[in-house]
């Protein structure tokens, strides 16, 4: 078994009538870079502090490389955790705060001094040592805490919105850069985050997560393209969803749909459904055509907005069935015709319209 495998059995993490962590079953194979997204209060960072310790759950099992670690104390457990806040000493260098832990274990100073050096180097702060972290900004002293996890060779590094105190642009930067330092280090990390963008960008696997259970796992693609459920579809990236009526599969093995009282076909998700249901296509998907153009899977409408966004454009449109849609159009230096008031076919390509199951979990968006 290859270090740092966790499996997560039957896991509840229960705070008086409120259940955090509802019956997670999970396995992160060694060496993987697995996310847990979801919105605010959807158990994900319980589900991280009990799998480092700080949270004993309620009930069920937590498996490190093959041993049960449930009741075992943080300390104990090959684990590290770099926490949002950074929780640096200011008081002590860069060299000090990464050399704390080693120091602890009482290891050599000639070791210490090298595997300090080696870690400050994984983060590209080797002429940084002397400086206080009052002296470095915010995404310096996020490295620190990486070195000063990564210098205890943890079999598993635990994230929980590490980012989230940096502005937009050195995010997008250090999302790279993360991604590259765990392949070079090659443990497995464990990431929490509310933020799709990060999680798309820099996982393996992604779990998507509502009142404490687990809604999909899956590689950022199928997650993206193949949302298994309503939530996971409208949490995450912008989705389309529109209200159906299925009545099953037709010759070419795709699901007959009324959508607004117009006859569609969904090619992706339950070609078998039948009833009620709803239908989501990604805003990318979505064509705009001159207003009568036949065929199959289109719906007339009228274009009500029309928003620049510099490499595209998006397009806020009614439909004849009374639903609104987001399309965009991507921006290629050519006029797009269709402005605000222009009345358009709206093209759902049958290839692009996913039949979505419906859980029952409250939709929300990934500012929540």
């Amino acid at each position: 078994m290859s270090g740092g495998e966790i499996e997560l059995i039957d896991l509840n993490k229960h705070f008086g009538p409120h259940r955090a962590v509802d019956n997670i079953n999970l396995q992160i194979p060694g060496g993987e870079f697995f996310s847990l997204l979801g919105s605010s209060g959807c158990g994900k960072t319980t589900t991280l502090r009990m799998i480092a310790g700080f949270e004993r759950p309620t009930s069920g099992q937590i498996v490190l490389d093959g041993a049960d670690m449930t009741e075992t104390p943080p300390h104990k457990r090959h684990v590290n955790t770099v926490f949002q806040s950074y929780a640096l000493f200011p008081h002590l260098n860069v060299f000090d705060n990464v050399a704390f832990g080693l120091r602890r274990q009482k290891v050599e100073p000639d070791q210490v001094k090298r595997r300090v050096n080696e870690a400050l180097e994984l983060v590209q702060l080797t002429s940084f040592e002397k400086r206080k972290p009052a002296q470095m900004s915010g995404g310096q002293q996020q490295r620190v805490a990486l070195a000063r996890a990564l210098v205890l060779k943890p079999a598993v590094l635990l994230l929980d919105e590490p980012l989230g105190a940096l502005d937009a642009r050195l995010r997008k930067q250090l999302q790279v850069e993360l991604k590259s330092l765990q392949q070079q280090v090659g443990i497995t990390f464990v990431y929490v985050t509310h933020d799709q963008e990060e999680a798309l960008t820099m996982s393996d696997r992604i779990a998507v997560m509502s009142n404490g259970r687990i809604e999909q796992v899956a590689p950022p693609e199928e997650i993206y393209e193949a949302p298994a459920t309503v939530f996971v579809a409208d949490f995450l990236g912008v989705s389309n969803l529109m209200d159906a009526v299925a009545s099953g599969s037709d010759a070419t093995g795709r699901c007959k749909v009324k959508v607004g009282g117009f006859d569609c076909y969904a090619g992706r998700g339950s070609a078998d459904a039948t009833g009620t249901t709803k239908v989501t296509i990604r805003p990318e998907r979505v064509r705009l055509e001159p207003k009568g153009t036949g065929g199959e899977n289109r719906i007339p409408g009228t274009v009500q907005r029309w928003v620049y966004l510099g490499n595209s454009v998006q397009l806020i449109v009614g439909l004849a069935t009374g639903a609104k849609i987001q399309a965009l159009m991507q921006n290629t230096g050519e006029e797009i015709p269709y402005r605000e008031g222009a009345e358009v076919a709206v093209h759902l390509p049958a290839t692009a319209l996913r039949i979505l199951e419906d859980t029952g979990a409250p939709l929300a968006s990934a500012e929540d």
